[in-house]
């Protein structure tokens, strides 16, 4: 992140925690943020004329007030703008004032206003926006790591997926928009395009969906201030409801940890329970989350369609639906590639996740996958969050091994390790939960020491041990 970048984070960052007293979360103040910045950058980026808002709604309107004015202004304005139609109207959709006190929300608007957002360009602004989302994710008390991946490892995936001009991309778990953000960059910054294939990108090639109506919003914001000015094409809904009625090029995504749907259903004795989703499309019907979204990406796909999804282990070994669904996913798609992540990547914690690549194919009465190749990233690696991120240095070989150019030359290192689909389906449970490098904080069982020496040590150091404490007691009692 650019030092101005980060200058401003922090400073507005910091007066979150005056907030926090008077009961703002970390969420609600990113909230307030989006509608704020969304203001004065239209402000800024438009001619008068020009700009998507109108005069008596503006930020010239909102910097004249003060006091109680102002807070009954803010709302106004608000409220106004959610039932505007388009990008603009679902970014205020049911949008509220949660700062109260008119004293605040003056200060953080003279903070905003303080700034010269002309002077900086779509990516430092995309920069800022998205270090605001990142600290929301570092509180872990809020909940908001879930909805973010930490942009190192989306930038690997963007770097071996490498989607292209006219490709649809769909994150049906979109979060605030890491994915989708990502590969409309790498679009941009990799390809020289013609004013029709900007145009696709901006109004036709994204399309995101989130369950949370603030997420979505904050993932609609996101994408606006990094430049996507199109139609917009975030939804707010449950991705896993019904058949999609569009299908995707390219599909990236990292759903919710957790293995229970977030949606409970009562039955009619009044037991609450995980809904269950029962699609005609599905392989298996189960409530387990992870499992189904892996079956609705894969109905996503055009075919032809490439897909990176983001996995917890329980995917890989899980029995009964969650074999059905490994085996039918390797005779009906190539599964190619899975990367196996370290802990400590995620603000979640004690997430054990992994990477899973692969494309769908046409029909066919033979196997699809032909060779799975496994990234052991985990093995002997440990990250934290805040103290040692994830660097994209530390995928650099990953990105390497995979050699998107031509994956028929890989070649096998001590951390990269190709397994037949005959080897895959002779697993018990066609278990993909698989590893080969030897774990240094596990005890090699193979050189231990004799039984008999063990416990002649055991027996030594207790005895050491009582004879000091016996010399400790001898001392206190004078001899």
């Amino acid at each position: 992140m650019p030092n101005n970048a980060k200058t401003i984070v922090n400073k507005l960052w910091t007066y979150c925690n005056i907030l926090r007293d008077d009961g703002v979360s970390y969420s609600d103040y990113v909230e307030q943020l989006t509608y704020l910045l969304f203001l004065k950058m239209a402000n800024d980026n438009s001619h008068p004329r020009k700009s998507p808002i109108p005069s008596q709604l503006n930020w010239h309107s909102l910097i004249s007030k003060s006091g109680v004015n102002l807070e009954q202004h803010y709302g106004h304005i608000l409220k106004s703008l959610g039932v505007k139609t388009g990008t603009l109207g679902y970014i205020f959709k049911n949008a509220q004032n949660r700062i109260k006190d008119p004293a605040k929300l003056e200060r953080i608007i003279e903070l905003i206003d303080g700034e010269s957002w002309t002077g900086l360009d779509l990516d430092v602004k995309g920069e800022i926006y998205e270090g605001l989302l990142q600290k929301n994710a570092e509180d872990v008390k809020s909940g908001a790591g879930q909805y973010f991946t930490p942009r190192p490892l989306i930038k690997a995936i963007l770097q071996v997926m490498q989607p292209a001009p006219n490709m649809t991309i769909c994150d049906p778990a979109c979060g605030t928009g890491g994915f989708l953000l990502a590969a409309h960059d790498y679009v941009l910054q990799s390809y020289q395009l013609t004013g029709e294939q900007r145009e696709f990108l901006n109004s036709s090639g994204l399309s995101g969906t989130d369950i949370v109506e603030n997420v979505s919003r904050l993932c609609a914001m996101n994408l606006y201030l990094h430049g996507v000015h199109g139609k917009c094409a975030i939804n707010t809904q449950d991705s896993l409801i019904s058949k999609p009625k569009r299908h995707y090029d390219m599909v990236l995504t990292n759903p919710p940890f957790g293995k229970k749907s977030s949606v409970t259903i009562t039955s009619g004795n009044g037991k609450a329970g995980a809904l269950t989703y029962r699609r005609s499309d599905f392989w298996a019907t189960t409530s387990n989350k992870q499992l189904n979204f892996l079956q609705h990406v894969k109905t996503l796909l055009k075919e032809g369609g490439r897909a990176a999804i983001v996995l917890p282990d329980n995917v890989l070994f899980e029995s009964g639906a969650g074999e059905i669904i490994r085996r039918r996913l390797l005779f009906e798609c190539d599964v190619h590639t899975m990367l196996r992540l370290p802990t400590g990547v995620f603000y979640a914690q004690g997430v054990n996740a992994n990477v899973l690549f692969f494309d769908n194919k046409p029909k066919s009465d033979n196997a699809q996958t032909n060779t799975l190749w496994i990234y052991d990233l985990r093995t002997n690696m440990h990250f934290t969050p805040k103290n040692n991120p994830i660097r994209y240095s530390d995928l650099d070989d990953f990105v390497r091994c995979h050699n998107r150019e031509n994956r028929s030359q890989r070649k096998e290192t001590e951390r990269f390790k190709p397994f037949s689909y005959g080897e895959l389906v002779a697993q018990n449970r066609v278990d993909l939960d698989i590893t080969w490098i030897k774990d240094k904080n596990i005890i090699d069982q193979e050189n231990l020491a004799e039984p008999e020496t063990i416990a002649r040590d055991i027996v030594s150091n207790l005895k050491a041990a009582l004879d000091g404490f016996d010399k400790i007691y001898r001392d206190l009692k004078g001899g």
